[in-house]
């Protein structure tokens, strides 16, 4: 289903639990067997890989792995991919929540890790996107955002990208990270098949002057509003009989002779 071109909020509601939410105290563990949380979701049941080793679908937890860093990855079918490392803390539990699309401009998620501290430190991809905190604007992507320990709502919006909507509590004692990927919104993609535009110009060519007019009207008579050299550059505004409309790079524009200039071919448009 493609995407409007209408603002969309996708609201993931992810409370995260510390040490003691774990399936046994952290503290019967240390020294011993320190554990971490993963809890993997995703718009489409896929599979999921730890390591290149398939461990179940989506939704996916474990509460017992190792704090280190691991490779996942989720596949939907055989076109649809996402993959990304992810560097589980002891005692906490990250999120990793996907959308997955076989263009990955379409694709969107985040992934939520906690590790001691306060706050939250929010990246995103593309940079410089807007960051409203429980209803307020308060700064751009990447950055750390001072708030308290509980539930909050965090919005990120970037022109021509959809924005996107993360539901979160962060435990007391706790920084949040939170890396956002945004996917391109419909207008945008649209014109990444567009041909770019490119813009006619005209070459002078030698004249018995040794330089070329430029009136303020197609005649003769027109007055002189600037002179040009042979081998320069105009940009073509208008094709007339005898005559064209042209603009120097300072921005004067005027009507030249069509016997001395020549038109430039143009490149062949190129698609972003």
């Amino acid at each position: 289903m493609k995407k409007t071109i209408f603002v969309l909020l996708v609201l993931i509601s992810i409370t995260f639990t510390a040490a003691r939410y774990l399936k046994e105290p952290i503290d019967q563990y240390w020294n011993i067997n320190q554990v971490a949380g993963l809890k993997v979701l995703s718009s489409t049941v896929a599979d999921v890989y730890i390591n290149n080793l398939k461990v179940g679908q989506t939704p996916y937890e474990d509460n017992e792995l190792a704090p280190t860093e691991y490779l996942i990855k989720l596949q939907v079918g055989e076109g649809s991919s996402w993959e990304g490392k992810v560097n589980l803390k002891v005692g906490t539990i990250t999120v990793i929540n996907r959308e997955i699309s076989k263009d990955p401009s379409e694709s969107s998620g985040e992934i939520l890790t906690l590790e001691k501290g306060s706050g939250v430190t929010i990246i995103s991809s593309p940079d410089e996107a807007n960051v409203e905190i429980d209803g307020k604007v308060l700064g751009k992507t990447p950055g750390r955002f001072e708030v308290s320990s509980g539930d909050h709502l965090f919005v990120l919006s970037h022109q021509n990208y959809l924005n996107r909507s993360i539901k979160a509590s962060i435990p007391e004692g706790f920084n949040l990270n939170l890396v956002v990927d945004l996917s391109l919104s419909e207008i945008d993609l649209s014109s990444l098949n567009k041909p770019t535009a490119v813009t006619p110009r005209v070459v002078v060519k030698n004249t018995p002057t040794g330089f070329l007019r430029i009136r303020d009207k197609p005649s003769l008579n027109g007055l002189e509003i600037a002179r040009v050299v042979p081998g320069q550059e105009l940009v073509l505004l208008e094709e007339l009989v005898a005559w064209m409309k042209v603009r120097t790079t300072d921005g004067k524009e005027g009507y030249v002779a069509s016997l001395y200039v020549n038109k430039k071919p143009n490149p062949t448009p190129s698609s972003r």
